[in-house]
């Protein structure tokens, strides 16, 4: 009788404990990162012994970052290469203190929109026949503020001396940086 009593007393938590257990838990998928900021502005001062300069606003949109703004100095009736850099530096004479293209997700380069490609890849800028370049591009994939490894404030906006080809890697052989700007947040 003991023995059993005593197999009794185990045998309860156990079938308990069997019974009470909680579903597994699944892990819940990563926030989408969203910006945190509503605007950011970049003015685009020479490098590289250009005259190419600039004022842009950035806005943040559902799915990116709409850039706005006005490039003058370019050669006349050209395209020249835009695209967001890694570092928001611009100190260097010839930019390179922007560094590489902004490519968080370890991408090719190509062009935005046809396939893979970086995250700081845009069509090329056309310069008109006074050499100044209407700038309105949808940036897609980006957020602006909150520090997700899609976050462009912060960085610099970099314009080339020459088209982007979009396909030689790493940067589409566009040439030397004749304009740089960080991008700043406003609000």
């Amino acid at each position: 009788m003991r023995l059993s009593r005593y197999l009794t007393i185990l045998a309860v938590p156990a079938l308990l404990a069997g019974c009470g257990s909680p579903p597994p838990v699944r892990p819940e998928p990563p926030p989408v990162p969203v910006s945190t900021a509503q605007l950011a502005e970049a003015n685009l001062a020479p490098a590289s012994a250009s005259l190419v300069s600039g004022r842009l606003a950035l806005l943040a949109e559902a799915g990116g970052v709409h850039i706005t703004g006005v490039v003058g100095g370019l050669p006349q009736g050209r395209p020249a290469a835009f695209h967001v850099h890694e570092t928001g530096d611009c100190g260097a004479v010839d930019a390179s203190s922007a560094g590489g293209h902004f490519n968080p997700d370890a991408q090719p380069h190509g062009r935005a929109g046809s396939g893979a490609h970086h995250a700081g890849d845009m069509d090329n800028l056309q310069a008109n026949a006074d050499g100044v370049a209407n700038v309105d591009v949808h940036l897609r994939g980006v957020t602006l503020g909150g520090g997700a490894a899609n976050d462009i404030a912060g960085r610099a906006l970099v314009v080339h001396a020459g088209a982007d080809d979009y396909r030689s890697q790493p940067a589409g052989n566009a040439g030397a940086r004749v304009a740089c700007a960080v991008i700043r947040v406003v609000r």
